[in-house]
């Protein structure tokens, strides 16, 4: 099998997204950690379980929502607890399956750290770009999302994550 390596218009595309989502993440977790001390992944977990029916989601589904390891989320989840922003219980029809909770603490947290999260998400990503712009962004991602996603049809909050087809 021959290497099919990137040209250079293709070699210049992945290094200008390779290095701009690193940069919008390190960005959006520093004004996180910044304003309110919370991690980039801790408050996506929260943001999930605030949308979840209930503000209740099982372990390893919170774990394809967010795109973590079971034992990476129960450790972050542990860190949660602790702060007393999410809480951890068995199913009540299976003892052997963890659901985690989000806690009034938790969402008075998530609460006051949304506006300026919103904010920096809108400088960083969707202020420098057109609507037509922001319109391409979206189908681009819609297609890669489809080649990529391990798991269509997720349970949880994000049934359709891009929303109705246009």
């Amino acid at each position: 099998m021959q290497t099919r390596w990137l040209n250079d218009d293709e070699q210049q595309t992945w290094r200008a997204y390779l290095w701009t989502t690193r940069l919008l993440d390190d960005a959006l977790d520093r004004q996180l950690q910044r304003d309110t001390g919370v991690p980039y992944t801790y408050y996506m977990i929260l943001a999930t379980l605030s949308e979840a029916p209930g503000r209740r989601m099982t372990m390893t589904d919170l774990a394809a929502l967010v795109y973590s390891s079971l034992s990476r989320l129960s450790h972050a989840v542990a860190r949660l607890e602790e702060r007393g922003w999410v809480r951890r219980s068995p199913h009540p029809d299976n003892r052997r399956i963890t659901v985690a909770e989000l806690t009034d603490d938790g969402v008075a947290v998530l609460e006051a750290a949304a506006p300026a999260h919103v904010e920096e998400v809108r400088k960083r990503l969707f202020d420098p770009l057109s609507d037509e712009q922001v319109a391409q962004l979206r189908e681009i991602l819609r297609a890669l999302w489809g080649r990529l996603d391990p798991a269509p049809g997720r349970p949880g909050p994000y049934p359709d994550i891009f929303g109705p087809e246009a």
